[in-house]
């Protein structure tokens, strides 16, 4: 089994601890574990103060660089009445060009964050644990490039309470997931 350790969070299987994470966020990572046998050794689960989740608090709390941790946003806009979401994952050293790439993407006029109390509503997550594992089938994922590039890196795990450790490389087998160039800037 090769976690990845990341700072001095100590981190552990993901796939022995579903009990951290919300409902969809379980189900996606067994079935991202069935879809990618490495899923079940690499991805870890670490417990977390709430109170640390805000990226800054978890940079320096827990010896962090800015470029392990990344952050999902949701976006959405309309075409045609017709409502078009994206969970979008770029590390915490970007931000994600949601009025660019993402507006494009999604073929819409204007592309908007979600308002935090319908984000937590849609997707079963807290606001500030908010990731694109669980996240309903409807929506698309898209992860900005330099996420995978990164050795390892510290998502959301639907809950404040605790984050979700993955090598890079493996965000290109999440189900659904659409790897992007320069999603973030």
């Amino acid at each position: 089994m090769t976690l990845p350790q990341i700072g001095t969070l100590r981190v552990v299987p993901a796939l022995e601890h579903l009990e951290l994470v919300p409902a969809p966020v379980a189900s996606a990572l067994a079935a991202w574990a069935e879809a990618d046998s490495r899923v079940a050794g690499q991805v870890g689960i670490t417990e977390i103060d709430p109170a640390d989740s805000d990226t800054a608090v978890l940079v320096e709390k827990y010896g962090l660089s800015w470029d392990t941790s990344a952050n999902c946003v949701l976006v959405a806009g309309k075409r045609e009445g017709q409502e078009r979401v994206a969970a979008v994952l770029v590390r915490a050293d970007t931000k994600a060009d949601v009025n660019g790439v993402v507006r494009r993407l999604l073929d819409v006029r204007k592309a908007s964050f979600w308002p935090t109390e319908r984000a937590v509503a849609a997707s079963g997550m807290e606001y500030g644990g908010i990731t694109p594992v669980g996240v309903p089938e409807s929506w698309r994922i898209l992860i900005d490039r330099r996420v995978v590039a990164t050795p390892s890196v510290l998502i959301g795990a639907g809950t404040r309470a605790a984050k979700i450790a993955v090598p890079g490389e493996l965000f290109a087998t999440l189900p659904r997931a659409e790897i992007i160039d320069h999603l973030g800037r």
